[in-house]
């Protein structure tokens, strides 16, 4: 079987906010939902190593289906609000389908007569026990305690005996206790013995079994969402050892003491501070040294246990956007990609060498803005600068600070003087904080760091302005990608600069070191044309009749292309490109309601790596290419390629394939994406001029719609070195599944 041309080198994404969402296997593998995905995530080689897509909504419930003697795990089961249950196996999947329902549920056996036994915690507060009798489950016992929904109910086996642990929104666990009684068990007990009180239930007449409660373990402060026994390592019995959950941001490890048996907390571990929310379930790895949580934000924590200091430290994980990706571009160098999302989030994504280690793995190692509003769009205007926008209707400037540059050149095993000159380093600031209830970040400088130490010895600290600092930023020293609460706090960069325009009516939509607007009227369809220097106005282009969708200015910046939702493009020029004064840029050429080629909203465009060519793409599910651009007309020059759906994203490779033709990305609003070969050709009758070379395939694929695809401005894979890299180039792409993903091809093979 031939290779795949499109290879996932990586895949950015998080865990769906919901509870019971994660499930992690023996085989060390730990399953994910993420929106209507399941994702199959390695934590000792940090990669998503497969992606499952078969539902149509989002993920609610994963589990692997555990095996009584404790082998690998080969089925997977996860629910969505779909109303599907998908089984999964590791070669051949199979689909169930059943109907979704509210209940929180766990099976197990009785190991002595080997009926399964089915808990059900529901928001009655209480937890139902049912057996399988005759082929049916019956409802024979109700256990009451909890004083509010029952958040997650989870079995374990001791000695013949199981033990079930319920926890609730009453901030409490119980563990309760079944057992088989014993027919020479006295009914009659003593006064110097003191037991609990047992429910008491029968099953086919071959016995009597007893419930009784353990413990009511209270440590949590907020509710708790989940628990889960450790698993057992080779034995079928499992320790006594359970791992909770809340919303008040700690995972407690739970336990007996050897001499009491009194239930105790043996591990806390967590966040401190910020301004999240806690965390929906947690899981133990199969030998019991790593923990895992997945936070209210999607973000997954893991701690693993040192056992030469015998303590617990936070290790290094994937993480993602929790909300659908607008937009995405590269630096300049190729180095790192930075993604906005509708999370309200800009994260920052780049690989991470290690020395002796030949192994590429790609990290989140800044979080450079945390808005109040949804992201729409981005571009780089440097390398270490870049314009965002969202719903807000302004464009905001953010330049990286000297921490992140430092910290990057560590990550990435580059030269802190290749990155930056000594002189410009010394002039940026150290980092960037949010004051309380604002939206912009504000610079850190080392002067502020210093007087913000704590003087614990100075009278004056007592006042409240010394002790409740505007400025929570703390440089980070980084020589592996940041956790999850330093991304929150310490990584965002400082805002230099903001775009506004009164005239503004909605929005913003996308850019390319400009601005448009959501618009029903010409006058609000204009693009504003803005200086990267002085962050000027310098122009407002009157074009089009409604909302501008996306521009692109061509790759030796005499040209700029816009595309629009009435279905039409324009073409500017720049008025002398030579000239040292900013040049303005007035319509070279456009298409009318008229002369238009597409008869839907034109969603995407992009250039040719010459400047020659620019390609469109629509609803209509067309891809049309234009050319020559210099030239007195300005028409289309290929074939209507029809791609079979709504082409919600276009990129033209800057690399030319082996038989000089052009390769283009093409995503469609289904979430695949497809490479297409185009060569100019002067006979266009035979549609000979476009050739489908590959696709991503179903595991590949986005399950929503393909919002934006850049390839990578320089040869290779980013991360790798040698000769043999220019035979490579890379694409990214974002989608409205929360996934960010990036391939690897091979053009010379194309």
């Amino acid at each position: 079987m031939a290779a795949p041309v499109m290879d996932t080198c990586h895949v950015f994404c998080c865990a769906n906010r919901t509870p019971n969402v994660v499930s992690w296997g023996r085989g060390g593998l730990i399953a994910f939902g993420t929106c209507n995905s399941v994702a199959l995530y390695n934590p000792q080689e940090i990669r998503i190593v497969e992606v499952l897509n078969k539902h149509t909504g989002r993920v609610n419930a994963v589990q692997w289906v555990h095996k009584q003697d404790c082998g690998l795990e080969t089925q997977l089961v996860s629910g969505g609000s779909d109303n599907h249950v998908i089984v999964w196996e590791k070669q051949d999947g199979k689909e169930h389908l059943c109907q979704q329902h509210n209940w929180v549920v766990s099976v197990m056996i009785i190991t002595s007569l080997a009926v399964p036994v089915l808990a059900c915690g529901g928001d009655d507060s209480r937890v139902h026990l049912y057996v399988q009798l005759n082929g049916q489950f019956q409802r024979l016992l109700t256990l009451t305690g909890h004083e509010d929904w029952i958040r997650c109910v989870e079995w374990a086996t001791k000695d013949g005996e199981l033990w079930l642990a319920s926890c609730s929104q009453d901030c409490l666990i119980r563990v309760w206790r079944l057992f088989a009684k014993t027919a020479t068990e006295p009914d009659q007990q003593t006064d110097a013995v003191i037991k609990m009180k047992e429910d008491v239930f029968q099953v086919s007449g071959d016995g009597e079994f007893a419930v009784t409660l353990e413990t009511v373990l209270a440590g949590h402060e907020n509710w708790v969402y989940g628990v889960h026994w450790q698993p057992p390592c080779d034995l079928v019995e499992q320790p006594l050892k359970l791992l909770s959950a809340s919303m008040d941001k700690t995972m407690i490890l739970w336990g007996p003491e050897e001499d009491s048996g009194m239930w105790v907390e043996l591990v806390r571990v967590g966040e401190v501070g910020g301004n999240t929310l806690g965390f929906y379930g947690c899981q133990m790895s199969p030998d019991g040294f790593m923990i895992l949580a997945h936070a209210f934000h999607g973000a997954l924590h893991l701690w693993h246990c040192d056992s030469n200091q015998g303590e617990w430290r936070p290790s290094v994980v994937i993480s993602g956007h929790f909300g659908a990706v607008q937009d995405l571009s590269w630096d300049p160098e190729g180095e790192f990609i930075i993604t906005v999302g509708s999370d309200q989030t800009t994260r920052l994504f780049t690989p991470w060498t290690r020395k002796g280690c030949s192994e590429i793995t790609w990290h989140e190692i800044s979080r450079p803005q945390i808005h109040g509003y949804d992201m729409q769009c981005l571009t780089m205007v440097g390398r270490f600068q870049f314009v965002s926008g969202a719903d807000e209707k302004v464009l905001r400037v953010f330049k990286a600070p000297r921490n992140f540059v430092e910290n990057f050149a560590n990550i990435s095993c580059t030269s802190l003087e290749k990155l930056l000159g000594c002189n410009e380093i010394a002039d940026l600031p150290e980092g960037a904080s949010t004051p309380a209830l604002g939206l912009s970040n504000k610079a850190v400088f080392q002067g502020d760091l210093a007087s913000q130490s704590p003087q614990q010895d100075s009278e004056d600290f007592n006042s409240l302005s010394d002790q409740y600092k505007e400025s929570y930023f703390q440089s980070l020293k980084l020589t592996e990608p940041p956790k999850e609460d330093d991304l929150l706090q310490n990584t965002l960069w400082p805002e230099v600069q903001k775009l506004t325009n009164l005239l503004v009516d909605a929005g913003v939509k996308n850019l390319h070191d400009l601005r448009v607007s959501q618009a029903s009227k010409p006058e609000h369809a204009a693009i504003l044309l803005w200086s990267t220097t002085s962050w000027k106005q310098l122009q407002s282009l009157p074009c089009h009749s409604l909302t501008v969708t996306q521009m692109a200015f061509s790759p030796n910046g005499h040209l700029l292309l816009a595309v629009s939702r009435d279905r039409t493009w324009s073409l500017w020029r720049q008025g002398n490109p030579d000239s040292d004064t900013e040049a303005s840029f007035s319509l070279y050429a456009n298409t009318s309601k008229d002369t238009a080629v597409h008869t839907r909203i034109i969603w995407s465009c992009d250039w040719s790596s010459d400047s020659k060519y620019f390609v469109t793409s629509s609803r209509d599910k067309k891809v049309v290419s234009v050319g020559e651009c210099e030239g007195e007309s300005v028409t289309p020059c290929s074939s209507v390629l029809d791609v079979g759906d709504s082409a919600t994203a276009v990129s033209i490779c800057p690399y030319l394939c082996s038989d000089q033709s052009f390769l283009l990305a093409v995503g469609l609003e289904n979430g695949k994406i497809a490479l297409y070969k185009w060569r100019p050709l002067e006979d266009l009758s035979s549609g000979s001029d476009w050739s489908k070379c590959g696709e991503t395939d179903a595991c590949q694929s986005h399950t929503l719609t393909v919002k934006r695809l850049r390839w990578r401005p320089r040869p290779g894979r980013a991360g790798h070195g040698g000769n043999e890299e220019r035979a490579w180039v890379q694409l990214a792409s974002a989608g409205a599944d929360h996934v960010v993903k990036i391939f690897n091809i091979k053009i010379s093979a194309l």
